[in-house]
């Protein structure tokens, strides 16, 4: 539940001001080749590194997105929004938070947010390419609250698509997000955007 937390709460905090044209170029492209999508399915790998902690951990995580709907899982959590309703399934203590969606804080969890962190909240540099990869740095307007001082992203060029983001906090850590899979316009059933306690016997259901 840990880095469900910290995820939801990186993607919550991220004006785009001052950022050079190149790299606003490619991610302009980008977000408009997102929001044509009616759906989309990705899965992703988070990789946490702390030397000072010693942490080296690993989860892997996907997510169905259709409009304003979405189904999201990392790790052994999972978030299900039918644009009405939330659902926060934490498997560790067999318990399902329910709420109603709030449209300004809820977003954040929102897998789209993954594929167009750069939109808000960023200045942008283009730091340098190669024949497959746009690397551009993204600087956060109000540094002082936020828990992190730079993302990098790796763009592929054949295609613009977002292939790996790097967030470096303030404490020394390093969080890495790495596409492995994006497929466009899937076709995703109603239900996925759902929660079905039959599907989580013994579960508790709270609320909110």
């Amino acid at each position: 539940m840990k880095y469900l937390l910290i995820t939801v709460l990186f993607f919550a905090n991220i004006v785009y001001s001052q950022s050079d044209q190149k790299s606003e170029k490619i991610l302009d492209e980008m977000s408009a080749e997102i929001k044509s999508l009616n759906s989309f399915y990705i899965e992703f790998t988070m990789n946490v590194d702390n030397p000072a902690t010693g942490e080296n951990s690993r989860q892997d995580g996907l997510g169905y997105v259709k409009g304003n709907k979405y189904f999201a899982s990392l790790g052994q959590n999972t978030l299900v929004s039918n644009g009405i309703k939330n659902w926060t399934i934490v498997k560790e203590e067999k318990v399902t938070y329910q709420s109603d969606v709030d449209l300004e804080s809820d977003e954040a969890m929102n897998p789209k947010k993954l594929m167009t962190i750069w939109e808000d909240g960023f200045k942008s540099k283009y730091v340098k390419g190669s024949t497959k990869i746009h690397e551009i740095a993204l600087y956060p307007v109000n540094p002082s609250e936020v828990n992190y001082h730079t993302i990098t992203l790796f763009v592929k060029t054949s295609n613009n698509e977002l292939h790996q983001a790097i967030m470096k906090t303030k404490d020394g850590s390093t969080m890495k997000y790495t596409i492995t899979k994006f497929e466009k316009n899937k076709e995703v059933p109603e239900s996925k955007f759902v929660y079905n306690p039959k599907n989580h016997p013994g579960f508790q259901l709270i609320r909110d």
